[in-house]
């Protein structure tokens, strides 16, 4: 094989890089010169020339120009500018067959971090592969609207037809504002536009419950996000009237809310003090505490049956999974939005005596490389 050579520049393209399997991020495998590059807007078995975008000792970033070899799974973007939008990283890719790429990503992370043999699928999510997305965070490009390329600073224009995954009222701001960024919230109560740092808070609706949520604060991006994780988690855990429970990364009490429902006693535990303060006003049935996971959980004292934690694409780290495993709860549902940090904490599980009884992977990213899982585990017999 040749030494990998040392002399690549971003812009540099690479002709007839031969593609090979999905890795995490929307990227594909390639090699070139004995030297890894990982492809956006590419699929398996393709031959592209490439145009690098970022260049590290041994591997490389790229981004597609040309298609040799074109893979039967290919389609033409329906966004005129998905090649160049940061906003999404499939819209080559035939929708059916993107849950299965998303399988192959996540699978493979659960078997070379975790040790973990998944033989699941990625359920679809309606509505899907377009007009999902109700939360949206739009750059000033000159005197229009746009969104950010791909790992840059540069604001792509928004096409005529706006942004396609966007929900319709969302798709195209009319709002006016002097700021640079604008965010767009789809709402029980419709449409709001607001700039970052406001301090509106609007209304969503879940789990035949009202929740409060401040208009720059997180909520599920995807409209059937709430339900479909909320009752994957309460189907994981089964739990009993009178258990207790602790609801970690716990945001506004989403999951605090159904475990309450159910007759659990829950405390939930959030860095961000807004929204512990909404969570306590959208859940009162449940005690709350704001600050860092784990240092609150450190502080906490008494047993819990139930965790659910849903942690940002960090991951909970080793420090807060040996916290909560040292309870001993005989359940744990972990929610997450990267299957790479996920496998590590399932890993370090593992090696505390913890084992994966379930796994379950949602499409409520559609046309992006993320996907949502929801793991249970419970304490080895």
């Amino acid at each position: 094989m040749n030494e990998p050579s040392v002399d690549w520049a971003v812009g540099e393209v690479l002709r007839g890089v031969r593609i090979g399997p999905v890795a995490a991020g929307g990227h594909w495998v390639g090699r070139h010169e004995g030297r890894v590059v990982f492809v956006r807007h590419a699929l398996e078995g393709e031959l592209a020339d490439v145009r690098l975008t970022g260049v590290a000792a041994r591997h490389a970033f790229a981004d597609a120009q040309t298609i040799a070899d074109h893979s039967p799974h290919r389609v033409t973007p329906p966004c005129p500018v998905a090649a160049v939008c940061g906003g999404c990283d499939t819209q080559h890719v035939e929708a059916g067959y993107q849950r299965e790429v998303k399988r192959q990503v996540v699978a493979e992370q659960m078997r070379g971090i975790a040790g973990l043999e998944w033989r699941g699928t990625v359920e679809q999510v309606l509505p899907a592969p377009l007009g999902w997305r109700r939360r949206m965070r739009y750059r000033r490009a000159g005197a229009t609207w746009g969104l950010r390329a791909k790992a840059s600073h540069e604001v792509v224009a928004l096409p005529r037809e706006g942004c396609l995954i966007a929900t319709p009222g969302l798709a195209r701001p009319d709002a006016v504002v002097l700021g640079e960024t604008l965010l767009g919230a789809d709402t029980a109560d419709g449409v709001v536009w607001a700039e970052p740092g406001s301090d509106a808070v609007v209304r969503e609706r879940a789990l035949g419950r009202e929740w409060r949520v401040r208009s720059d604060g997180f909520w599920q991006v995807h409209p059937q996000a709430p339900e479909v994780l909320a009752a994957a988690v309460m189907d994981g855990l089964a739990p009993a009237s009178g258990e207790r429970a602790l609801d970690l990364y716990c945001g506004v009490g989403l999951f605090a809310g159904a475990l309450v429902d159910a007759g659990v006693r829950v405390t939930g535990v959030e860095g961000g003090r807004d929204a512990v303060a909404l969570a306590r006003l959208n859940v009162p049935q449940a005690r709350f505490h704001a600050g860092s996971v784990d240092r609150v959980l450190r502080r906490l004292r008494g047993g819990v049956d139930l965790v659910v934690l849903d942690p940002p694409r960090a991951g909970a780290g080793r420090a807060v999974m040996a916290e909560i495993l040292r309870r001993g709860p005989r359940a744990v549902a972990y929610v997450s939005c990267d299957p790479a940090t996920l496998a590590r904490d399932l890993a370090t599980a593992s090696a505390q005596g913890y084992r994966v009884g379930s796994l379950r992977a949602f499409d409520l990213f559609p046309m992006t490389a993320h996907v949502e899982c929801v793991a249970i585990l419970h304490p080895d017999a």
